[in-house]
């Protein structure tokens, strides 16, 4: 993870406008949240998926880092005052709390803007033309999943949800650009539709798992071990995994979601071994 992490962080400085660009407000602001230290699980996970299938990591590193781009705007978007009102992300003051709420926004609307020019930028194989890459990426961000849980996480404030609605919601919310990352790298991969298939549920698996691990940590750990602040899903008063299932069940309903993961690999032999890892990385994490 931290070579590929090193590899992303790399491309996304030459993509990236330089801090000096005109204006420089938004340039500092996007740079500020993209290298504030993220571990770049989303776009690692594409080009592992890359190679998994036979592919070069070349071939799919500009969509590493279009698909870094929107989980970046995303987490910018949900720290500011009207959405969960956060002042610490990955142990730094948030985008709003640096450069202002008029910026942060602005900043976030960019890098969405630039994870499209990305994607056009890439030289995919013959069976995943641009625009195929351009539509996927694009129905994982919006309303209908990576913004259908926003707004589905918005509305379920207060109310107490069943298991069901709970796991709709991050299905969309956190799984479905996790799942977007791995299949975008997988046709960078020319992978076959059997494939695609196999590796579409891993990253479903995968996806609502962290989210899951997500919450235990929320509900148990502590704002300096995170980076950022904790309980904030009981001041929000959200429904979360752990109370709906309690703590112990919330563990036991990650690990089976990896085990099913960790299925879902076997045709692809050694290949996918970096895919097992962070999958038992992402049932294993502190923060």
């Amino acid at each position: 993870m931290e070579h590929a992490a090193a590899r992303v962080n790399a491309a996304l400085d030459r993509f990236l406008p330089p801090e000096t660009a005109e204006p420089p407000a938004i340039h500092k602001a996007m740079r500020y949240s993209i290298f504030a230290g993220g571990k770049r699980i989303r776009p690692v996970l594409c080009l592992t998926a890359c190679e998994a299938v036979g592919g070069k990591i070349a071939a799919a590193i500009s969509l590493a880092c279009a698909v870094e781009c929107i989980h970046t705007y995303s987490l910018i978007h949900d720290d500011l005052p009207s959405m969960d009102d956060d002042d610490f992300r990955r142990g730094k003051p948030t985008n709003h709390k640096v450069f202002g709420e008029g910026i942060a926004v602005l900043a976030g609307d960019a890098l969405l803007t630039e994870a499209f020019a990305l994607v056009a930028k890439s030289n995919p194989p013959k069976r995943y033309p641009v625009r195929v890459l351009v539509r996927e990426l694009a129905f994982a961000a919006g309303s209908l999943r990576l913004i259908a849980g926003q707004v589905q996480d918005i509305e379920g404030e207060n109310k107490r949800l069943g298991l069901e609605e709970v796991k709709r919601t991050h299905l969309n919310k956190t799984a479905a650009l996790i799942t977007a990352s791995i299949r975008l790298g997988a046709m960078a991969g020319n992978t076959t539709p059997v494939q695609l298939r196999r590796l579409t549920r891993y990253g479903q698996n995968l996806g609502l798992a962290f989210q899951v691990i997500d919450d235990v940590l929320d509900a148990t750990s502590t704002k300096e071990i995170m980076g950022k602040s904790v309980r904030a899903d009981e001041i929000n008063r959200k429904s979360t995994f752990p109370n709906v299932l309690g703590v112990d069940k919330s563990r036991q309903f990650a690990a089976d979601l990896i085990a099913d993961a960790h299925k879902q690999l076997k045709p692809f032999g050694n290949k996918a071994e970096p895919l097992h890892a962070i999958a038992d990385f992402f049932l294993t994490r502190k923060h």
